[in-house]
């Protein structure tokens, strides 16, 4: 009886080759799906950060321009002011004033394409956000705080002020 107890004990004790190659089977491919999972999801990572990278850059680039666009705008501005002092003083024949005025029309249009505008301000109530108030003058002619005069004009760049309005404000009379 002792012989048979030992048998039967190393028959219970000792696994079926083929249970063990399953069960070492399903251990290596249930690893093999962890190690799919975590490589799947890194590269999502990835895509989402590359994506994120890529939005910023474009972002950068579109700030950079307009910026180099609005430093570009204030220097030609001073262009824009000079030919509206020349066709305001200008003495000389009327061909040589309606050249100036061509002339100004050109850049100015040329300008207004890369989002340049001029603001309306002669007529218009004052505001601190688009004008700056050089000058008052009493009067009783027109409301308190309307512009009388533009003494140079003001600029947007894409809805953004880009130099305010130098004018003369009505003030009490």
């Amino acid at each position: 009886m002792g012989s048979n107890e030992d048998q039967e004990i190393t028959e219970i004790g000792e696994q079926n080759p083929a249970q063990t190659s399953a069960g070492t089977a399903e251990g290596e491919l249930q690893a093999l799906k962890q190690e799919r999972d975590s490589l799947y999801d890194r590269l999502l990572r990835k895509q989402a950060e590359f994506e994120n990278f890529r939005k910023r850059m474009e972002r950068e680039r579109a700030e950079f321009v307009q910026s180099a666009s609005a430093d570009l705008m204030k220097e030609l501005l001073n262009a824009l002011d000079s030919f509206d002092l020349a066709i305001i003083n200008s003495a000389a024949d009327e061909q040589t004033t309606q050249g100036f005025k061509l002339i100004y029309k050109q850049l100015l249009d040329t300008m207004g394409r890369f989002g340049l505008k001029a603001i309306e301000a002669k007529g218009q109530k004052f505001d601190p956000n688009y004008h700056q108030a050089v000058t008052t003058t009493p009067t009783d002619k027109v409301a308190e705080n309307t512009i009388l005069d533009e003494l140079r004009k003001g600029y947007l760049l894409n809805g953004r002020l880009l130099r305010p309005a130098m004018v003369n404000v009505a003030s009490k009379g």
